[in-house]
This record gives structure tokens, sequence and C-alpha cells, in this order.
């Protein structure tokens, strides 16, 4: 299973946010670049990157950013956060970025991602769903739809997406542990490769979702029990095998 450290960019600066409220941030650095360079240094194959300011205005941002960290960093990233039409994922997967996350654009515009993976892949292309009581949030998690996570998944399964990255708002940055039990569901009714998102706050949740493997559940994202050193990634990683299709040989270097 894979451990996936987030770095989410408010205004060029990786910061946190509570239950994702933009009045309720936590900057953590004003260098990007150097956070995923200590994520790789922990041997982090894949990292998660959010624009945040780009899911509230439907547009990414954060894109200087976004090219100095592909440019200095030599690892995977995927990228979500105002990617909404089929330009701006061409542009975004120019940039070096090797998978697009759309979110809010999987609840408005099937057509979107029908053309996105006819004209990628279903590798390049995955689908986000935040949900806020089991309901479906969007743009930047200040609206609340009206749809079941559970059937936008099975929507988008139908248009031909194989993975999914679930993220329980209530919980994250809250260190109270992920949605096991909605991340369950969506596993268990669904046949889409899930990430678990949300809550992540020690090695027991890190084991609890491994242990959830043999349904569906892919992999972890997790990032601010890392940034409060609550959770060391090495660790995370030593326990989850941390390899597979982005695996590098990072982890073998910094061992040495």
């Amino acid at each position: 299973m894979l451990v996936i450290p987030a770095i989410d960019l408010k205004e060029g600066k990786v910061v946190r946010l509570f239950k994702g409220e933009f009045d309720k941030e936590t900057i953590y650095s004003e260098n990007p670049v150097d956070v995923a360079k200590g994520w790789v240094s922990q041997g982090a194959s894949l990292i998660h990157l959010v624009d945040l300011d780009g899911a509230r205005l439907g547009r990414p941002q954060n894109l200087e950013a976004i090219k100095n960290i592909v440019r200095n960093v030599d690892v995977s990233f995927e990228l979500g956060g105002g990617i909404r039409n089929i330009e701006t994922i061409r542009e975004i997967l120019g940039l070096g970025i090797d998978r697009v996350i759309l979110g809010s654009a999987a609840l408005y515009d099937q057509d979107l991602i029908e053309k996105a993976l006819e004209e990628f892949s279903d590798e390049k292309i995955i689908v986000g769903i935040d949900a806020k009581d089991g309901m479906v949030a969007t743009k930047g998690w200040i609206e609340v739809s009206e749809e079941k996570a559970v059937d936008l998944a099975l929507r988008v399964q139908s248009l031909g997406i194989k993975e999914v990255i679930y993220t329980d708002i209530s919980r994250d940055g809250t260190l109270v542990g992920p949605n096991f039990k909605s991340t369950k569901e969506l596993a268990e009714k669904t046949t889409l490769k899930i990430i678990a998102s949300g809550g992540v706050s020690n090695l027991d949740d890190i084991e609890r979702l491994k242990s959830m493997q043999d349904i569906g559940i892919k992999g972890v994202i997790t990032g601010k029990a890392l940034y409060d050193k609550r959770l060391s990634l090495r660790e995370a990683i030593g326990i989850c095998s941390n390899i597979g299709k982005y695996a590098t040989e990072v982890t073998e270097t910094t061992e040495r």
C-alpha cells in the first residue's frame, strides 16, 4: 500500500486547513521544494499536491510553485485543485505532473471525464471524491451537493475511472483518524481502487488501512500528522512496503 505525503499550496506556501476551512490554516513552510525534497528523503515515491486557491477559484493559481517543485524534485506527482477543463489537464500534464485529479468536474462535467480518458488514460486521470456526512463537497469544499459519495463513485466508475481519492472533509486536518466505515463502504460497493485521505494521525491508522487492501484500499494520503511530527513517513512506508507502480530507488539510497 502506498503512503503518500500531501503538500497543500495556498499563495505559494505549504499550509494545512482544518476541516477544509480556508480561514483556519496553518502555514508550515514558504518553500514547497524543500518540503517535497524532505518527503523524498524519507522514501516517498509519490507526492500529492493540492492547489487550494485553484480549488476555490476554479483555475490553478499556484502554477509557478508547482513548476518549481516538479523541476527540482525527482519523484512522481499527482495534482488536484481547480482542474475543470481539458486545456488545463493538458497544461498540468505538460508540466510533468504524472496524474491529474478531477474533483468538482467529476460531479458537474461528465463529458470532461470521457474526453480526458479518451485523450489520456485511466492511469493519468483519477477522481477526488470529497464528502461531508456522506454527501459530495465541491468547489474547494465550500459547497455540499445532494449526491452521495457512493453514487458519484459508481457513476465515474461507469465512465471508465479506475481509481479515486476519498476524503472525509470533516476529519481532514483533525488527527482523529480516517472515516474507516465510509472508506470501506466505498471500496465494497465499487470495483475502484481507493486512496484514503483525511484524519490520519498515527501508525495504527496506517496499519488498519493496510488491513483493508484486499477490498481495494490502494493507498493513504497523510498531511497534518507528518507536519506535526506525530507520524514518521519513513516508518509508515516501512509498514506498508511502499513498492508498486510509483516506487523508485529513493528508499534504498536514503538508507545507505
